[in-house]
């Protein structure tokens, strides 16, 4: 039996095969992404909830795991661990917005650290004379513009960056879909 990962004419055939698909689910991708922009509150609530209920459902499972495993080395701190992500799973879901406003906290020192980190990237790369390293620093400044955006606005900006964030994502995402859909398509 032929495996169609490894073979790249078999991979084409089933991208082209399967191409109205990867249309679909980009377009749903880009809709709901365009949602999530046009109203970013919404989706930031949708977020936070939806992480609350991974917390809670990953925490009953290492629980579970824990309890199941009670010989094994290290049981009290994994016992430990999936108390932590049940009770921050239910705090997200029983107050969302409070849940928001740490996630955007979180979001600003990511943005932060990584905003420094890319600039000094960038510098380094200047140093060494490569090429386009000037794309690397306007990249970390953008990032660090975000992250004092962010701040500036806090707290009203919690209701709506986590929101908008993973509406550019998913809209970035399904045009990626798309475009990959179409040329499967037509390559022939």
């Amino acid at each position: 039996m032929t495996n169609s990962i490894g073979n790249p004419n078999g991979a084409t055939s089933v991208l082209r095969q399967h191409s109205t698909l990867f249309m679909i689910e980009g377009i749903v991708l880009v809709v709901l992404g365009v949602l999530a922009v046009a109203v970013p509150q919404i989706a930031t609530l949708a977020v936070t909830i939806f992480l609350g209920w991974l917390f809670v459902i990953s925490g009953v499972v290492g629980l579970a795991t824990s309890f199941m495993a009670r010989g094994a080395p290290g049981f009290w701190w994994a016992l430990l661990s999936g108390v932590v992500a049940i009770v921050a799973g239910v705090i997200l879901i029983a107050s969302p917005v409070q849940g928001a406003l740490s996630l955007t906290f979180v979001l600003v020192a990511l943005f932060l650290l990584q905003g420094i980190a890319t600039v000094m990237y960038a510098i380094a790369h200047r140093r060494q004379l490569s090429g386009r390293w000037a794309f690397m620093l306007c990249s970390g400044f953008i990032t660090l513009a975000l992250a004092v955006t962010i701040i500036a606005g806090l707290p009203a900006t919690a209701g709506w960056a986590l929101g908008l964030l993973v509406g550019i994502d998913l809209v970035f995402g399904g045009f990626a879909l798309i475009a990959m859909a179409a040329a499967a398509k037509h390559t022939a």
